[in-house]
């Protein structure tokens, strides 16, 4: 199935891209979502028209995730934890825990945002975990797990 894109999408193509795309992606996800509308020569024409508005709007996501990123960059978190006494965590810390304490400091992050590389955090420690916030925008943050033994 044919369809034009209506912003980037990673490993997919840029704003305006014209794409063959498996139907069920197109129907499930790309045109639900609003990132994708049906290639018929309608739509282009409708597009072409649109398409330095659409630019427009998609600069300005972009240079509103730059300047989230600018302040979340470097970020130190600190997480409680109850933790045994040789510092392994009853539970884990997750993405969603992360997405949690962000947004009792005032930023607007969901969990699926959030980037573990190192998978689910499982020790006390320090912790380099990446919030993408946009397709070309990330920022690093520090996520510190202090353990809270019960004696």
């Amino acid at each position: 199935m044919q369809v034009i894109l209506l912003e980037k999408i990673v490993k997919l193509g840029s704003l305006g891209s014209i794409v063959n795309v498996k139907p069920g992606y197109a129907r499930n996800y790309l045109i639900p979502q609003g990132k994708a509308k049906r290639a018929t020569e309608r739509v282009i024409a409708e597009f072409e028209t649109q398409r330095a508005e659409l630019e427009k709007k998609q600069a300005d996501i972009l240079d509103a995730a730059g300047a989230q990123a600018a302040k979340l960059d470097g970020l130190l978190i600190q997480i409680s934890q109850k933790a045994g006494v040789d510092g392994k965590l009853f539970g884990s810390v997750t993405s969603a825990n992360i997405a949690e304490e962000l947004c009792k400091q005032d930023f607007a992050i969901e969990k699926s945002m959030i980037r573990m590389p190192e998978g689910q955090i499982k020790q006390v420690g320090d912790y380099t975990v990446i919030v993408v916030l946009h397709n070309e925008v990330s920022a690093h943050i520090t996520v510190s797990v202090l353990g809270e033994t019960t004696n």
